[in-house]
């Protein structure tokens, strides 16, 4: 195709990215309302959380939550990695890892951040906090059940991509945009989780 002299061609934004945008977007409004759900039973049995918050071990969840923002910098580096198109390490040091080491990383700290949460469900249900025990331990449950569903969503993505980068045979454009579509997700969960984290073991 000719263009006058001087024009330039239109460049139009990826389909990919702009629809992993549009669905996160879909999911804020998705999250808005489980908060939405836990500030107003929360609004309706004043004493019942006072009590109930108080049983959370917040050091622990801290550490969980720290686990969990730390992996958003490894999976960052791993986009950085695929931007400059090397999937894979060309030596040792974290500095020459390529998307897949900072991915498996990756991976292993939200393994670990779904795991703290198992063990912290076992710890409440032990206590006699249970999805059904009360409008707070439905409240709980809930908001953080939902988004473990969604971090575990995510530790697939990162397996899927991981693969794909050793099933293809020159790491392309493809692979670098799917690679970045699932940071966009990763953050986003990660995100959520901070407010999740705020609203449930810090505000009282």
């Amino acid at each position: 195709m000719n263009y006058a002299p001087g024009a330039t061609a239109l460049k139009r934004p990826n389909a990919v990215m702009v629809g992993t945008i549009v669905w996160l977007g879909s999911e804020v409004m998705f999250f808005a309302g489980l908060f939405a759900i836990y500030f107003t039973l929360r609004s309706t049995s004043p004493v019942l959380w006072e009590t109930s918050t108080s049983i959370h071990n917040v050091p622990y969840a801290t550490v969980n939550t720290l686990i969990l923002v730390s992996s958003s910098f490894t999976c960052q580096f791993g986009v950085f990695a695929a931007e400059r198109m090397q999937p894979r390490s060309v030596g040792w040091k974290p500095s020459q890892w390529g998307m897949v080491e900072w991915f498996f990383l990756t991976y292993a700290l939200g393994a670990i951040f779904v795991a703290g949460q198992v063990w912290e469900y076992a710890t409440l249900v032990s206590e006699g906090v249970t999805i059904s025990s009360s409008a707070y331990g439905s409240a709980f449950y809930l908001t953080t059940g939902f988004h473990g569903l969604h971090v575990t969503g995510g530790l697939i993505a990162f397996l899927l991509v991981i693969g794909r980068a050793y099933a293809v045979k020159t790491f392309g454009h493809k692979e670098s945009t799917t690679a970045i579509v699932v940071s966009y997700y990763w953050h986003f969960v990660d995100v959520v989780w901070i407010g999740l984290f705020l609203v449930i073991y810090v505000l009282k």
